[in-house]
């Protein structure tokens, strides 16, 4: 018996409803055009952020960055990756979609900032199931704007059409990010750490990036809507109002770092105060905050009250009111808060380091 090289040899293949004109990737839901209109749109907002050691264009396969036309003579390099969470579930229904840029480098930067490194270039993921150019190039928008803020560049990133993966105009983001330091300069400076080192919290613009699925549940809880009034923000649509972006504290704390003036830094994220200010402390060191040393914005309190939520889990869920904790010695505190003042931050004493 004779092997038949080709397993379809002879045989009749039936199609049903063939395409007139064949299939195409835009058939399946993919507009090549509609990613290529993107691009245009974005390149003078990727441009808007170019830095030294960046020239921030956009079409090649890869960024580059020269680390030496930045200053750096011995760095150590410091990545850091993140996303938005479930604020964009609020942005996407709000239609609301030019901020959450911001939000998205602002959880990257901050946390490359905590180890001491300065922000040097960014790249981001944008995946949505039907891509919009106008509504995608107002997503960058809101990530240039972010890059400017913290003084990096904006050098690639990519845009992906996924019919099947999301639905309607659900979209999702993602950030990466990488910094330097000169080596020796990397914080947390566990090494000079004490017992009796102040803790200075700078303000947050409010939840940031964190606690969005319990504040959606709050909403839900006090049968509002997102173009209801903010119950603490009058004059503001709810959904505006919990939208404002992560605050961004890099060209107001690297100055102090270079300076040498803090030793370490916590970035107040998803955890809050509690969970998060350990992360910079040697093992021999604890830490204790006076909460009532700071204010709590009205947005917490709001929360609290209308979703019944024990001081404990607030605590342990959202920021309240405090973005970013420095550790500096006591003697530098009144030199740290008159510099952060200028800086245009809104910072206090909260605590202070123990020993454990």
């Amino acid at each position: 018996m004779r092997e038949n090289p080709d397993p379809f040899a002879g045989a009749t293949i039936l199609a049903s409803n063939p395409p007139s004109q064949g299939l195409t990737y835009a058939s399946a839901g993919v507009d090549i055009d509609a990613g290529d209109a993107l691009v245009e749109a974005i390149k003078p907002l990727a441009k808007s952020t170019a830095r030294p050691g960046a020239a921030a264009d956009l079409g090649g396969f890869g960024g580059a960055f020269d680390l030496k036309a930045a200053g750096f003579k011995d760095p150590i390099l410091v990545s850091g990756t993140d996303g938005v969470g479930t604020k964009l579930r609020l942005a996407i229904d709000t239609g609301i979609v030019d901020t959450v840029g911001i939000d998205l480098v602002a959880m990257c930067v901050n946390d490359v900032l905590a180890q001491g490194a300065e922000p040097l270039f960014f790249l981001d993921y944008f995946a949505t199931g039907k891509l919009d150019p106008a509504r995608g190039a107002e997503i960058v928008k809101g990530i240039a704007a972010g890059c400017r803020l913290a003084g990096c560049a904006l050098i690639g990133g990519e845009t992906a059409e996924m019919p099947g993966m999301y639905e309607g105009e659900d979209f999702d983001l993602a950030g990466f990010v990488v910094g330097a330091a000169e080596r020796g300069n990397l914080l947390p400076r566990e090494a000079d750490m004490m017992a009796g080192d102040v803790l200075i919290g700078l303000a947050s613009s409010g939840p940031h990036s964190n606690g969005y699925s319990l504040v959606r549940r709050v909403i839900e809880h006090a049968g509002l809507k997102f173009d209801s009034e903010a119950p603490f923000a009058p004059g503001r649509k709810l959904g505006e109002a919990l939208l404002e972006p992560t605050r961004i504290y890099v060209k107001s704390l690297m100055p102090l770092v270079r300076a040498g003036k803090i030793k370490g830094l916590a970035h107040i994220t998803g955890g809050g105060i509690t969970e998060n200010t350990p992360r910079m402390l040697p093992g021999h060191l604890g830490f204790e905050v006076d909460y009532d040393s700071f204010e709590r914005p009205a947005v917490f309190r709001w929360l609290e009250n209308a979703g019944g939520i024990a001081e404990s889990e607030m605590r342990r869920t959202f920021n309240c009111g405090i973005g970013m904790i420095a550790a500096v010695a006591a003697e530098d505190a009144d030199d740290v808060l008159a510099a952060l003042k200028d800086a245009g931050e809104t910072a206090a004493i909260i605590g202070h380091l123990t020993a454990k």
